[in-house]
C-alpha cells in the first residue's frame, strides 16, 4: 500500500483539499485499495476543526466530499509510517523538518514539485482565492499520481 501524507500549516484548507482531491483521483482510477491518503498540520492551532467552509465549498463545487475531517498535527511517527510527505509551501517543509528531523529517506517534497510550475501552493486563508488553490492542488495531485505510477 502506498501511503501519502499532505501537510500545511493548520490542516483546514490546503492539505485537506489535497487529501480529498487525491482520494478522488485514486477512486476514479479504481485503485482506492492500493493507497492510503491523509493530511495533517505542522501547527496545533486548528486541531479537531473541520475543513474550512470556503475550502469545503470549492471541493463540493467539484463534486468532492470532505465530511468527517478533523485537523491534526504531525508527529515524529508519521515520518516512519508514510511513503510520501507532501508540503504545500517551503514554510511547511521547514516546520516538518523541525518535527521529523532531517529527511534521511527523501520522503519530503512540495506538491508543486510534481508540476511544471514548482513552488508554493497559494494560501487561500490570506488570498481568499480558493479556486486558484484548488487548481494548483489538482495539478499537483495529478502530477504526484503520475510520478507514483
Amino acid at each position: 500500500m502506498i501511503k501519502i501524507l499532505f501537510i500545511c500549516h493548520g490542516n483546514i484548507c490546503r492539505s485537506p483539499m489535497a487529501e480529498y482531491v487525491m482520494r478522488d483521483l485514486i477512486n476514479r482510477e479504481g485503485r482506492a485499495g492500493e493507497f492510503y491518503v491523509e493530511s495533517a498540520a505542522t501547527s496545533r492551532e486548528e486541531i479537531g476543526n473541520p475543513v474550512y467552509p470556503p475550502a469545503k465549498k470549492i471541493l463540493g463545487m467539484h463534486g468532492i466530499r470532505c465530511d468527517g475531517h478533523a485537523a491534526r498535527q504531525i508527529t515524529r511517527k508519521d515520518y516512519d509510517e508514510f511513503d510520501y510527505i507532501i508540503g504545500m509551501e517551503q514554510f511547511n517543509v521547514k516546520n516538518m523538518k523541525r518535527i521529523f528531523g532531517e529527511d534521511t529517506s527523501g520522503k519530503i517534497s512540495l506538491l508543486r514539485d510534481y508540476t511544471d510550475k514548482p513552488g508554493d501552493i497559494a494560501d487561500p486563508w490570506y488570498s481568499g482565492d480558493f479556486e486558484t488553490t484548488y487548481e494548483q492542488v489538482l495539478e499537483g495531485c495529478k502530477g504526484l499520481y503520475a510520478a507514483i505510477q
